[in-house]
């Protein structure tokens, strides 16, 4: 069965974010991630995996103002700088908590903008991006969003990740394939992650509808994670999803699954 990592800033959320650590473990969650850890200082974050005992699989990029609605930045252009000074701060903080990959969160398309304006921008930021990684030894990895949780969002589907990744030409660079995201633009989850297996780097989960966990939904979770056995998926799989009630209550798909 896969391998399960809890998203510390979706699960567990009736406590602070750094007492989610513990209750993961708690859980019996081996491995975290999160969206972003700049809030926080590295050796506070540090302290909590090691006293834990827990392995951080992922974090993002800095993605711009979050709070005033952006996610994202690499699509906008005028921002080129702000985006390299959020490389580098996301590899200093990947390097201090043992983080191997990274995740780029493109960002909601502006108005007015073209097409090719918009992927010549997202195109350099992200060969920057892949470059600036691959000298720390890292992976850059870019996630289709659904256009329904965040209406605008530049990169939608699998395919055009894998064009934009075929224009970047780095050999560290990755798709993030989120379960979730996947099933609501384009189905064909299995036939999908098969296919592309070797260019996935991550993989997150969440049901549909609702984001809530597995079971509560639609998509058939018992034959994804025997499918990815299947097909020889070794990566982390992300538990980025909205408890239909409190983490704990619902984590009793987990138990049969847990390595």
């Amino acid at each position: 069965m896969p391998k399960f990592a809890a998203n510390l800033t979706m699960l567990f959320t009736e406590v602070a974010f750094l007492d989610r650590f513990e209750r993961a473990a708690k859980a019996g969650f081996t491995a975290v991630e999160f969206l972003f850890p700049y809030a926080f200082a590295v050796g506070d974050i540090k302290a909590r995996l090691d006293a834990h005992r827990l392995t951080l699989v992922l974090h993002n990029l800095p993605a711009g103002d979050w709070d005033a609605g952006e996610r994202g930045i690499a699509c906008l252009s005028g921002r080129e700088a702000e985006f390299r000074a959020g490389v580098a701060q996301a590899i200093e903080y990947a390097q201090a908590l043992g983080v191997t990959q990274l995740n780029c969160l493109l960002g909601k398309a502006p108005a007015g903008a073209s097409e090719a304006q918009l992927r010549t921008t997202v195109v350099e930021n992200l060969k920057f991006a892949a470059t600036a990684l691959k000298q720390a030894g890292l992976r850059l990895l870019i996630e289709p969003i659904n256009t329904c949780d965040i209406p605008g969002f530049y990169l939608n589907r699998t395919a055009q990740a894998l064009e934009i990744l075929d224009e970047v030409g780095a050999d560290n660079a990755f798709v993030q394939y989120d379960i979730y995201h996947a099933q609501r633009m384009e189905g064909e989850l299995a036939a999908t992650m098969q296919k592309h297996l070797a260019r996935i780097g991550h993989i997150q989960l969440a049901d549909n509808p609702g984001r809530n966990e597995p079971g509560t939904g639609e998509i058939n979770y018992g034959f994804l994670f025997s499918h990815l056995d299947r097909i020889g998926y070794s990566g982390w799989v992300g538990c980025e999803y909205k408890p239909a009630t409190t983490t704990e209550a619902g984590l009793g798909w987990h138990q049969p699954f847990v390595r």
